[in-house]
Parts: C-alpha cells; sequence; structure tokens
C-alpha cells in the first residue's frame, strides 16, 4: 500500500514525541568528541632537544606524558646527557611497568564508545622493551650490575607472548647481557647465552669473557613507525623503519678492532608478535560498529516506511518503535570508536648492537665507524669517544648513529 499525504503527516506529528532520542545521541556524541585545554603543540621550542622536550612532558595531557619522556629521554641518551635521561626514564617506567591498562583511562579506551588514543600512553610492547634497555644500560654504567640485569630481564617480560609463543621474548641482546651481567657477577650465564645465539638471525654472538671492562652498546637507523588500516582504521601496523647504516667497527687505540652486527631489529620485533589483546578489542569494536550501522539502516527506513503506510493507529505506534530503535542503533553506531591507538616512540633506532672487550686501566681513544650496506664507512656518522678504564669497574659507552 502506497503511503498517502495524511498517513506521512500522522507519522511526522507522532516522531515529534521521539526527539529525546536525538538529543540523547547529540550528547553521546559531544562528549566523546570532548578535547584536552592543554595542547603540547602550543610550546615554543628553543632548539635544544632536552629542554624543549621536558617542556612537551609539562605542557602535554596526561595521557601523552610518558610518550614525550620517552622521547625526551631517547634524546638525552644521544647527546650524553645521562643525568638528564634516568629520571625521565624512571617516571615513564612508573606508569609503563604498572598493570596494563587498569586506569581510569584504560578502562575507558577498552569501552565500545571511547577512543583508543584516549588512554595514557604506555606504548606497544617494543616500546616498552626499549625504555627498560636504556634504563638498564644507565644502571650498568652507574656500576649497578645487577639492576642492569633486572632491567633487561623485565624487558623481556614486556615482550613475552601469552597467547602465542612462537615470537615471545626473543631478543638477543636482553638474553646476552642478561647472561654477561650474570657472568660478571660470579654467576651461571649458560642458559641465557643458548637463547641469545638459538635467537640470532646475524650470527651466534660471542662467548662471554668475565675480564671484559669497555662495553660499548650501539644503535643505528631510524625505527618502526605505526599507521591504522581497516574501514574502521582499527587494524594497527607497522611500517619497517629504515637504515643507510648496516654494521659498525670500533677501533681501539691498542690495535684492537670490533666488528659490530645488528643483534635485533626492532622492526621484526614490531612486526612479528602474536595475538593481542587489543587486535580483538578493536576488531570487535569495528563489528559493533558496523552491525549497529546496518541495523540501524533497517529499522529506521522500515519502521518509517510502516508508520507511514499504516492507517491505524497500532501500526503507525509499531513503525515508530521500529524506527526509534533504529535511530538508537545509529547512534550506537556513531558513538562507537574503533581506530587503534598510533601515538609512536618515534625517534627509536631500527638497530641493536653490542660489543664489550678487555682493556687495562687508564685512558684509551676509540673510534667508531658506521658502515653501509656494501661495508663503506659514512664519514659523516663517524665518532671518537674516550674509554676511561678504573680497576674493579666497566666502563659503559652508549653510541649512536644520531649522536651528537
Amino acid at each position: 500500500m502506497r503511503p498517502t499525504a495524511r498517513n506521512l503527516y500522522a507519522a511526522r506529528r507522532k516522531m515529534k514525541g521521539g526527539y529525546w532520542i536525538w538529543s540523547l545521541g547529540l550528547c553521546l556524541v559531544s562528549g566523546c568528541a570532548s578535547t584536552s585545554s592543554r595542547h603540547a603543540d602550543s610550546v615554543p621550542h628553543t632548539g635544544d632537544p632536552i629542554a624543549d622536550g621536558k617542556a612537551m612532558v609539562a605542557a602535554a595531557p596526561a595521557k601523552d606524558r610518558v610518550l614525550w619522556e620517552c622521547r625526551t629521554a631517547a634524546s638525552a641518551m644521544r647527546r650524553a646527557q645521562f643525568s638528564e635521561a634516568k629520571p625521565l626514564l624512571d617516571n615513564a617506567l612508573l606508569t609503563m611497568g604498572g598493570l596494563m591498562g587498569n586506569d581510569k583511562s584504560g578502562r575507558k579506551a577498552r569501552s565500545y564508545f571511547s577512543d583508543e588514543s584516549k588512554k595514557t600512553f604506555r606504548g606497544e610492547p617494543y616500546e616498552r622493551v626499549m625504555a627498560y634497555f636504556y634504563r638498564g644500560i644507565l644502571y650498568w654504567m652507574d656500576g649497578e650490575p645487577d639492576n642492569a640485569r633486572a632491567c633487561f630481564r623485565s624487558a623481556e617480560l614486556q615482550d613475552a607472548d601469552a597467547e602465542n609463543k612462537q615470537y615471545a621474548a626473543d631478543y638477543v641482546i636482553l638474553d646476552y647481557l642478561d647472561g654477561l651481567a650474570t657472568v660478571k657477577l660470579a654467576g651461571d650465564g649458560s642458559d641465557a647465552f643458548k637463547r641469545a645465539a638459538t635467537e640470532s638471525r646475524f650470527g651466534s654472538p660471542p662467548t662471554y669473557n668475565p675480564k671484559v671492562n669497555a662495553l660499548f652498546f650501539v644503535e643505528f637507523g631510524q625505527g618502526p613507525t605505526k599507521y591504522a588500516t581497516g574501514e574502521y582504521q582499527e587494524e594497527l601496523r607497522f611500517l619497517p623503519g629504515r637504515s643507510v647504516v648496516q654494521s659498525a667497527v670500533i677501533k681501539i687505540d691498542n690495535g684492537q678492532t670490533l666488528g659490530l652486527r645488528p643483534y635485533d631489529d626492532l622492526s621484526f620485533q614490531a612486526t612479528t608478535r602474536g595475538g593481542r589483546v587489543m587486535d580483538h578489542v578493536l576488531a570487535n569494536k569495528a563489528v559493533l560498529k558496523s552491525a549497529t550501522d546496518t541495523a540501524g539502516n533497517v529499522a529506521l527506513i522500515g519502521g518509517l516506511v510502516t508508520a507511514a503506510a499504516s492507517r491505524n493507529q497500532t501500526g503507525q505506534e509499531v513503525g515508530l518503535g521500529l524506527a526509534a530503535a533504529g535511530l538508537v542503533s545509529k547512534i550506537v553506531s556513531a558513538v562507537t570508536t574503533p581506530a587503534a591507538d598510533t601515538r609512536a616512540w618515534d625517534n627509536l633506532p631500527n638497530f641493536l648492537s653490542f660489543a664489550a672487550v678487555e682493556l687495562p686501566p687508564g685512558e684509551h681513544s676509540a673510534t667508531i665507524e658506521f658502515l653501509d650496506a656494501a661495508g663503506r664507512p659514512l664519514a659523516s656518522l663517524t665518532r671518537n669517544v674516550r674509554v676511561q678504564i678504573v680497576p674493579n669497574q666497566d666502563a659503559v659507552i652508549f653510541l649512536s648513529d644520531h649522536s651528537s
């Protein structure tokens, strides 16, 4: 039966009583669209990455503070401002190392009606690993290999995968350093060494020598970046990092030469984790959004047509009820936010390497050359460092192709 003008008019008048549904929808949408009153983008830049980074930490909304602490700590490491890096990493790890997602923002982000990017930033596993890794280096610098080992082990836990063990806790450098610290503390590091040797994709690392006292931590390249795909941008994915530097060599004034190949590749680590709970949460959000949108269309259109075509009050009320249900379903779809969180610790390296050597007490000079894929030195990246060897203490040197 074709709807008449009179029936359409009656249906329209009936709908006036349901305007509260539209108001509810507007309230829900506006509530989800609220933004922080403080914007890190408004912070003036001085050109000093540490000063600017600390200003961003202070100005950023609480949910982004850890992200800026991590970025600034990496910059401080590369400028050898290690005393600046320590408190930044300590503060970040208090949040990163806590119970994942148990804070208010984490619970809200896991709901269907809140954006993932509104939760407190804790990073993906490879990002949390790097925070512990850097802190472990700093502990070893301070003559605390036991605390360094604890950091390396904590980093491994961040990479542990509860669902798919294929890629769980497989950082070569973490296991190797765990074992080396154990050996230097008069323990047995053989199990850690076996794990490192088994996991290595770039050749077996050297056997332990408890007498090494000059430790070179070397990183190079630009790490992976995040992006989102899928109909609702619900799929978190990674673009592999890039690096002109493929290896390095350290030349010491006593004639020793140390070759450095990558121990680990952060792009590999970012993209080879097994199933994560977040993947399922985001997928469920996307399914809900699609299903409620489709159901809303069907109910809304069907209800209006039914109400308009009906010649009796009961039929019109049934149709309007269907339309109201469809409208609610459309509102639910509109406020469901499945988009993945693409905030990233964007100044991480792509490759991690390590070398150690025994040197006599006193001051030594060392030159590190970063090499391209053909093994040629990249002259602009060559660094010269002084190594001070003190009896019964390790000298720890951190070097990056981004070091100033």
